[in-house]
């Protein structure tokens, strides 16, 4: 019996080709669309970092010099300061606007505003300031300082948190002063009038003199006053007295003989008389203490820097008066007669003075200076000014 074989037709094999075709194509498709999406993965994280990458901004922020640095994804500096709680001031001062737009690698400068009180004609004022120095933060407060004003601590001064700047407001005020200047009184002689007899050969007249006098006001208070220049209205017309040295006449006496004993104390009272210390200067009769001989004698004013109106002993300074003395050679408040000068009182002393040395004193710098140095006899007197009887 034979074994019974399948028959297989054409059409059979064509199908079955077929089917493996089929397969083939499909399995394919499925490798190209997994390809595929791995593709659009890759490229989405491509994007991904590329957005990432430019949203986020690497700035640097000064922050009173020091340095720091920030990252940030926000398009605003105001925005990208709040995110990192950076709060300001009103006061403070920024390099960029809080508005304005940042970009990778911007440098952003922040400067904190300092507090400091200022004291002007007795108010205090809080002011604020970003400048390093005291006269940069008066200046950029639109405080304007004076030729004369004052200010503590100095412009160049570092300004920090409370620091205290006072301001004192000076003013200066030139006035004129009228000072009257008494006349002086002098005698002289007179050979045509019998001794007694006095006249007034001229009147006298006060002289005014015009004084400049520069006042300081400190916050409106006067604080000092001082003399800046003076200068002569009127001239002082001295008075002057005649006074009569002619000898009167004698009645006429009967001549009566003398006793031995009394010629001789007329002789002893004459030998006294010429051997005391009296001599007759400008028609006064007077006695000295001692002579000093060969003085070297200058002169010096009120007017020149540094010379007051005050002298050592405590007297005002007086032409035609006041000298300067060394008080170990004249005592301070005697009188003495200088020769071709006059009766002077020494009231006065100075460094340079020292010895046989005397300085007379005149108001007029000029007068000063035009009197050289001379060499004159003194005749020490004493504490009483001589007069005429």
């Amino acid at each position: 019996m034979g074994v019974f074989q399948p028959e297989v037709s054409h059409d059979s094999q064509s199908s079955s080709r077929f089917n493996a075709l089929r397969l083939r194509l499909e399995h394919f498709n499925l490798r190209v669309w997994a390809l595929a999406g791995v593709i659009g993965v890759a490229v989405a994280l491509l994007i991904m970092l590329y957005v990432h990458s430019q949203s986020s901004k690497q700035i640097t922020l000064v922050i009173d010099g020091q340095v720091r640095s920030l990252e940030t994804r926000e398009d605003l500096l105001g925005e990208a300061l709040a995110a990192e709680l950076i709060s300001l001031k009103p006061y403070d001062q920024l390099s960029a606007g809080l508005g304005d737009e940042i970009s990778d690698g911007d440098q952003i400068i922040i400067k904190r505003a300092k507090e400091f009180t200022l004291t002007e004609s007795g108010t205090t004022h809080t002011l604020y300031t970003t400048e390093d120095t005291v006269g940069q933060a008066i200046k950029n407060s639109g405080i304007t300082l004076g030729t004369h004003d004052k200010i503590f601590p100095s412009l160049d001064s570092a300004i920090t948190a409370d620091t205290e700047v006072k301001v004192l407001r000076i003013n200066k005020q030139v006035v004129q002063r009228t000072q009257n200047l008494p006349y002086r009184v002098i005698k002289t002689a007179d050979p045509s009038l019998y001794v007694g007899d006095v006249r007034v050969a001229q009147a006298g007249k006060q002289g005014v003199m015009i004084q400049h006098i520069e006042k300081t006001y400190q916050d409106g208070n006067l604080v000092s006053m001082r003399m800046i220049g003076k200068e002569v209205q009127t001239v002082t017309k001295d008075k002057i007295i005649a006074v009569g040295t002619k000898a009167k006449p004698q009645p006429a006496v009967a001549k009566v003989s003398s006793s031995p004993s009394t010629a001789i104390k007329q002789t002893s009272a004459k030998i006294s008389a010429s051997s005391s210390n009296v001599v007759r200067k400008a028609g006064v009769d007077f006695e000295y203490k001692k002579i000093i001989k060969n003085v070297s004698m200058t002169a010096y004013s009120s007017e020149e820097p540094g010379i007051g109106t005050r002298t050592a002993s405590g007297t005002r300074v007086t032409e035609g008066r006041t000298i300067a003395v060394d008080p170990d050679v004249i005592p301070i408040g005697w009188w003495v007669y200088i020769e071709g000068l006059g009766f002077r009182r020494a009231e006065d002393t100075g460094g340079a003075i020292k010895g046989n040395k005397i300085d007379v004193y005149y108001d007029s710098l000029s007068h000063a200076l035009n009197f050289g140095r001379k060499t004159r006899t003194v005749y020490v007197i004493g504490p009483v000014k001589p007069e005429l009887d």
